[in-house]
């Protein structure tokens, strides 16, 4: 029995799911859409689109090195609980590796990676769907390459990576592995924007420059001072958010920029920061707010 395309619509108006998927249900049963409605549930895909709609702002980010390659990727879940789960990891951990050894451009690319048991991102991602009973999704991803260091915090509430220039050859110093890795606690505690004051955008200065300027007329300053005072405050401005100009977390006495001098002379040889990425679990999600005491008593109604 042979299927159309409008078979295959309302298939996936059916049940959800990717039009790919929806055509080899069809296929693998001859064109009989009640048939494939009964493959894809055993695949656990129609029960992953229902769950897709659900927020999952839990989960956990991860980083890791390899060779020559930093992987820095979030991957959500619905609950704490599933986020702990230890194949929850062992998942986001080998979505990882797979990333290192591909070069996938988007999400979408992604998806169709074969992980090593030879089945895609996709696939395996929907089968944790079907068995752990909850949303999950691979949020978002960056790839590195050349002398990485990496940092994760709290068992994957934050994570991050810091690519140096350097000879390839430092990832083995114990010194610049240490080094390497004071910038990436720095970077996950300090949270910084930019890397240094020539990164900052000309618009954020602008608009920054001029709110300041604001604060320090509405205090009644004479005008003639106004512009060094807001110098002053754009210093503090750059101590906040640039990497290079914040306090170092271990010794508040000296910048990032100061310590990377010295820890350059303690290795032998120059490194400097090229760049840095930091996720930190669900920011920038609407976390659902809980009513503990509503659901009780939903329950106790019903």
């Amino acid at each position: 029995m042979s299927f159309t395309p409008n078979d295959v619509k309302k298939l996936r108006k059916k049940t959800g799911c990717g039009m790919m998927d929806c055509k080899k249900a069809l296929q693998n049963s001859d064109g009989n859409i009640d048939l494939a409605v009964v493959f894809l549930r055993e695949r656990g895909l129609a029960s992953a689109s229902k769950k897709s709609a659900r927020a999952a702002t839990e989960g956990m980010t991860f980083a890791g090195v390899y060779e020559k390659t930093g992987v820095i990727l979030e991957v959500n879940s619905e609950t704490d609980f599933v986020a702990a789960n230890s194949d929850f990891k062992k998942f986001v951990i080998n979505c990882a590796e797979s990333i290192s050894k591909h070069d996938p451009k988007n999400l979408d690319d992604l998806s169709e990676i074969k992980l090593l048991n030879g089945i895609s991102i996709s696939e395996e991602l929907n089968n944790k769907i079907a068995t752990m009973g909850e949303n999950i999704k691979i949020r978002r991803f960056e790839k590195l390459d050349g002398l990485v260091s990496e940092y994760v915090h709290l068992n994957g509430k934050i994570a991050v990576l810091v690519k140096f220039s350097g000879d390839i050859a430092l990832k083995n110093n114990q010194d610049f592995i240490l080094a390497s890795k004071d910038i990436a606690m720095q970077v996950a505690a300090s949270n910084p924007t930019y890397l240094d004051q020539s990164s900052v955008d000309a618009a954020t200065l602008e608009k920054e420059k001029n709110i300041l300027k604001e604060q320090v007329l509405a205090t009644g300053k004479p005008a003639i001072i106004v512009d060094k005072i807001v110098i002053g405050r754009m210093n503090k401005f750059y101590k906040e958010f640039c990497l290079l100009d914040q306090n170092f977390i271990k010794d508040n006495n000296i910048s990032v920029s100061e310590y990377i001098k010295q820890a350059s002379k303690t290795i032998g040889s120059d490194i400097k920061i090229e760049k840095f990425v930091r996720y930190e679990r669900g920011e920038g999600l609407e976390k659902k707010q809980d009513n503990f005491a509503k659901e009780v008593a939903d329950m106790i109604k019903s």
